[in-house]
């Protein structure tokens, strides 16, 4: 497959996610405290699997491990808004059968292995661990949001969150400066100066 379409489907996903983080900080903003909307979590979901995507294409095993485990603290916060059943049906079913689908043809039909991505001669065993350290950083944010959401009976996003956020996007940004990757360095510029923002306003 030709790197730009490789290239347009990853910063489709970044797309998605930078609107995702623009509209949360507009209306944090607007609200002066941290406030976390439906949409974030909507287009969060349909970001990872696009993202998940761009992974695969590129072997990226970080990125797609990242998207992979993810997805489900996603899928959970919606529910925790109570603002599942409301979705539309069409958004329902792409985000419920899609993985199912990635799943059966990983499964079946892609020729894709766990050691062609370990053992990738474009990534050294070195840079997949930074890159896969980053990964369990950044991605246990959402572990310690889906805690404290818990706990808490509501969803929403803690100060620690943006915290971790911060030291797991600069462990990615840089694993992206050695990977060359323009998607993941444009995600983690651009996701660091929201990140750091949100540390300064009121959390609920």
């Amino acid at each position: 497959m030709n790197d730009w379409i490789i290239y347009s489907i990853g910063f489709l996903a970044q797309l998605l996610f930078s609107i995702r983080l623009i509209s949360q900080w507009f209306l944090s903003e607007k609200a002066e405290k941290v406030i976390t909307p439906t949409l974030y979590w909507k287009l969060s979901l349909l970001a990872a699997l696009l993202l998940f995507i761009y992974g695969y294409l590129r072997g990226d095993l970080p990125i797609m491990l990242g998207q992979a485990f993810i997805y489900t603290i996603y899928f959970r916060n919606l529910k925790l808004q109570q603002e599942w059943k409301k979705t539309n049906l069409l958004f329902k079913i792409t985000v419920l059968l899609t993985p199912f689908l990635i799943a059966a043809y990983l499964l079946f039909f892609s020729e894709l292995t766990w050691k062609s991505l370990v053992e990738n001669e474009n990534i050294p065993l070195w840079l997949i661990i930074v890159g896969i350290i980053g990964q369990v950083v950044y991605t246990s944010r959402f572990i310690y949001q889906w805690i404290y959401s818990e706990r808490h009976e509501e969803s929403s996003l803690p100060k620690v969150f943006w915290i971790i956020s911060i030291t797991g996007s600069a462990i990615l940004f840089t694993y992206a400066i050695f990977r060359s990757d323009p998607v993941l360095l444009a995600a983690h510029f651009f996701g660091a100066i929201v990140y750091i923002r949100n540390l300064f306003l009121k959390n609920d």
